[in-house]
């Protein structure tokens, strides 16, 4: 039998290989066959960690035996020995995943390390206290990542002895207080993980490697892939390199660039540096780095090289590259390159530049884009206009704005947030344990770390204001000092990520607008795509919102939301409580004039362009107060009554709670109120309950609710065609779509088209003929679906209701299953994603694809699109595409993503024209 092939030296390997060798494995190797001064080293494929895990977390047969084999061949190619006292070979021991997931894993760095070596090293360095920082950093590394042992004991151990010898700095700390510290970590660990740090480096390696694959489960790695859809099946390589040192003197270092601004997308070098430190420094925050720019002063010909390297990745990989590099005694060496996080603002100005540099094709540049980038682009910003109380200014380390309530640990964030509170996660510097801090909080503020320091990378990620490096920031505690100024948690401050301001309350904010970048790329994409992009839209200034950002129509007007302004409001409750068809009749002729002067508005915002109008869909009981509410309000109305022969102070009272009862002061009812006393109170308390369903969703709404109460749709139809007579008098050119909702049989959709049509004729008579409105529905109940010929008899289109179509597809109720089930059904792969935010293609996308179908069979000019809140997702519209649908609808501010995600879809599918 042919033995597993668990690991591949970098020579060995290539880009193309990332599925295999994780991302930063495959980079290594091919930076190494380019050429570049990588260290030499392998890589432990993620085959070896998914065998890992289903071999019950055993390192599979024969993998030690091939990485002993791959260290003696390590050992040849340096000179050194691994273990050897005398000239000692040192590796470091890192994760690479095939999706990066920054800082969400483990590292560990001088392995190889003991009690003999570190005095083998120091011979050979002729620098024993370089030899003992090293063996130190192994040991809280190792205590750390593979024993359990929480970082806090290590720092503590280390604050207590710099305090002793009154070292401010690392950097000052003499041989002496390393080997003191060291005799300190034994003990340490001996105490707090019940074994001995090992002194057989072999055993150090198999460890780290094991300890390396447990990371890729650990809790922020899970909350990561949850966040950034990563399958949880593709396990992580471990990397085993050669150590560099740039912790050995003043002419070492340390450092990490970006090609361009990750901020900004400036095409010029961004990164920071570290003189005398390992990389771990640099990026866990602890010291506060100098700007990449001062490398130039410093060590010039390692700058140079540094620029050369740079350029020629960026060209070689045709993206902005973030890149590890170390110095040891003045040589260059890249340990690491892959694609920079960036932001949303970033990822569109560098797409468009390599477009320009001729780098990219637009088709590559549009295929480069990440919607969650997308997703967080119209980032809110400070008022320019706003008088700022300006605490401190940092590093603007991720862009956006954001106001809350300072809090000091992850877990208080994320806590409060669940409680419907904004917070501003506060820190000296952030780790990996603070994800979900992270993730819960409006924005992050952190006292030390650079630009590229944790807090940055994952702030950034996530689209979310980041303030790093605010040095004047004293934390203590529960609080923060700057200036004399002291803010305690609950505080409110504000942060602006684009010029590092950290400001006293609250701020106003204002939306960003579309760069000239973004609508550039939104042209390509518009030249690109078949799927064509609506918005959904209940009010004129959203549907010129939308407008704004390139939507193509309205694909879905919910009347129902016009209905809820609070001059609407007391006319809909009368309407309701109508005793007769008269009264109904009145309320009615009064609600007319109102919807008409809508629809004139969304006509009017929406020249030339359709507008697909819903009529009434919920139940009418949502217009009107709860049970509980109007019980409470009859009491409060009978305790006032009883009141009135009391004392003057105790009339203010009642006056008081009249006011709040809906009532004037002298007791009688509201001039909006449709009470007009305690009798009419109990009437509608007996409505409600009348109205009241076992089961609203499935009860009477939609057009069934039109069928029954048949003047309720007429005065909507009425009203919808007397606005268009009148926008197409003034010149507006009006597509008018009226849409049936929750349509289950055929017969309710040829009912209610037929008084469509009877209502058209009768509004616009001899003009009939200048608006060729259409009729469709929206297919929401499954029986629509599977009965789409027989519906499409009746329809000119249709638009799929997502949302309702899936609750009754799995027979779920939205609000129940998030609330109660969803989260635990997701967590434990009982299925891959929220139905409700990603399309069930499988289930529901199957009904979508036979309605369309059997619909065009029968009118092959039915157009079909979905009008549910799937309309702005990637995945979602993916799915559209190649079903073959004409359309997407999606909330105004996901109307640019959808534009993307359709070119996208275009070019990673092809075109599948409607038949």
């Amino acid at each position: 039998m042919i033995a597993t092939e668990w690991l591949y030296r970098f020579q060995d390997g290539s880009a193309a290989m990332k599925e295999l060798l994780g991302g930063k494995g495959a980079n290594l190797a091919e930076m190494t066959k380019v050429g570049l001064p990588v260290p030499p080293g392998f890589t432990v494929s993620t085959e070896a960690c998914r065998a890992f895990y289903a071999g019950g977390r055993v390192l599979p047969e024969g993998l030690m035996d091939q990485v002993a084999a791959a260290m003696r061949a390590l050992e040849a190619e340096k000179g050194q020995t691994f273990g050897d006292p005398h000239r000692p070979l040192l590796v470091s021991v890192r994760s690479g995943s095939v999706t990066s997931m920054p800082g969400m894993m483990d590292t560990i760095l001088n392995l190889g390390l003991n009690d003999e070596t570190v005095q083998g090293l120091a011979e050979a360095t002729g620098n024993p206290r370089f030899a003992y920082d090293c063996y130190r950093r192994l040991m809280q590394m190792y205590g750390n990542v593979v024993l359990g042992i929480e970082s806090f004991w290590f720092e503590r151990e280390l604050h207590q002895m710099k305090e002793a010898h009154r070292f401010a700095e690392d950097r000052e700390v003499t041989v002496e207080g390393w080997k003191s510290l060291i005799e300190k970590y034994k003990r340490l660990i001996a105490n707090r993980a019940g074994v001995p740090f090992p002194q057989h480096v072999y055993e150090q390696l198999e460890k780290a490697i094991e300890a390396v694959f447990l990371s890729w489960n650990n809790q922020r790695a899970i909350v990561y892939r949850q966040v950034h859809r990563i399958p949880d099946d593709q396990g992580t390589a471990v990397n085993v390199q050669a150590m560099v040192f740039g912790n050995m003197g003043d002419d070492c270092g340390t450092g990490v660039l970006f090609t361009r601004n990750p901020s900004t997308g400036e095409k010029a070098l961004f990164g920071e540096f570290l003189a005398n430190a390992q990389g771990e420094d640099i990026v866990a925050g602890i010291r506060t780095p100098l700007a990449i720019a001062k490398l130039e002063r410093e060590m010039p010909s390692v700058f140079a090289r540094l620029v050369r390297t740079a350029e020629l990745l960026e060209r070689h990989y045709k993206d902005m590259q973030d890149i590890e590099f170390t110095v040891e005694k003045q040589k260059l060496y890249i340990l690491q390159t892959r694609s920079g996080k960036r932001t949303a603002q970033a990822a569109v100005r560098i797409a468009v530049q390599l477009v320009e540099e001729g780098i990219l094709s637009k088709e590559e540049a549009l295929q480069r884009i990440e919607m969650a980038h997308l997703d967080q682009l119209l980032h809110r910003a400070i008022d320019p206009s706003a008088e700022l109380d300006v605490l401190a200014t940092g590093l603007p380390a991720s862009p956006g704005a954001a106001t809350g309530q300072a809090v000091f640990d992850a877990d208080t964030a994320e806590q409060w947030a669940k409680a419907g509170k904004r917070v501003i996660l506060v820190r000296s510097e952030t780790t990996p344990e603070d994800i979900h801090g992270v993730l819960a909080a409006e924005g992050v503020l952190t006292s030390r770390g650079g630009m590229t320091s944790h807090a940055a990378v994952v702030a950034r990620g996530m689209g979310k204001p980041c303030v790093c490096g605010c040095e004047t920031v004293r934390i203590d505690g529960k609080s923060f000092t700057v200036g004399g100024r002291t803010v305690r948690e609950g505080d409110m401050i504000s942060i602006d990520g684009a010029t590092g301001r950290v400001i006293c309350g609250v701020v106003p904010l204002k939306e960003a607008e579309i760069s000239p970048q973004l609508a550039q790329l939104l042209a390509w994409a518009d030249e690109v795509r078949r799927l064509r992009v609506r918005t959904n839209a209940d009010n004129p200034a959203d549907a010129r919102k939308a407008r704004e950002f390139g939507a193509e129509g309205i694909g879905l007007c919910r009347t129902e939301h016009m209905f809820f302004g609070p001059d609407r409001l007391p006319v809909v409750q009368r309407m309701i409580l109508a005793d007769t068809a008269e009264e109904r009749a009145r309320e009615l002729a009064r609600l007319l004039p109102m919807q008409q002067e809508d629809f004139e508005g969304m006509f009017r915002a929406m020249d030339g362009l359709p507008v697909t109008i819903r009529l009434l869909d919920p139940p009418l009981h949502e217009f009107l107060p709860n049970v509980e509410e109007l019980l409470e309000r009859s009491i409060r109305l009978s305790v006032l009554e009883e009141l009135k022969d009391e004392r003057a102070s105790a009339a203010q009272d009642a006056i008081a709670a009249r006011s709040s009862a809906g009532l004037n002061a002298d007791g009688s009812a509201s001039a909006d109120d449709p009470l007009s006393d305690k009798a009419r109170l109990e009437q509608l308390i007996r409505k409600v309950r009348s109205l009241q369903e076992a089961n609203p969703m499935l009860g009477q709404r939609g057009c069934r609710l039109g069928i029954v109460f048949p003047d309720i749709y007429e005065m909507q139809a009425e009203a919808i065609f007397r606005a268009a007579a009148k926008c197409l008098a003034e010149g507006v050119r009006v597509v008018l779509e009226l849409m049936i909702p929750l349509v289950g049989h055929a017969s309710e959709l040829r009912l209610l088209r037929e008084m469509i049509d009877r209502v058209a004729e009768r509004i616009l008579g001899d003009t009939a003929g200048g608006l060729a409105y259409k009729v469709g529905t929206m297919i929401e109940v499954p029986r629509a679906a599977l009965t789409a010929s027989q519906i499409a008899q009746h329809a000119d289109f249709f638009s799929f209701g997502t949302n309702d179509l899936t609750q009754l597809t799995f027979g779920y109720s939205r609000d129940d299953a998030e609330g109660k089930f969803m989260t635990h059904y997701v967590e434990h792969k009982l299925l891959p994603h929220n139905p409700f935010q990603v399309l069930d293609t499988e289930g529901v996308g199957r009904l979508i694809e036979w309605a369309t179908e059997q619909g065009r069979a029968v009118k092959p000019s039915l157009k079909a699109g979905v009008c549910g809140e799937h309309g702005g997702d990637k995945q979602s519209i993916f799915f559209c595409h190649e079903a073959g649908l004409d359309y997407v609808s999606c909330s105004p501010y996901r109307v640019p993503l959808a534009r993307i995600a359709a070119a996208q879809a275009q070019l990673a599918l092809g075109s599948k024209a409607s038949e």
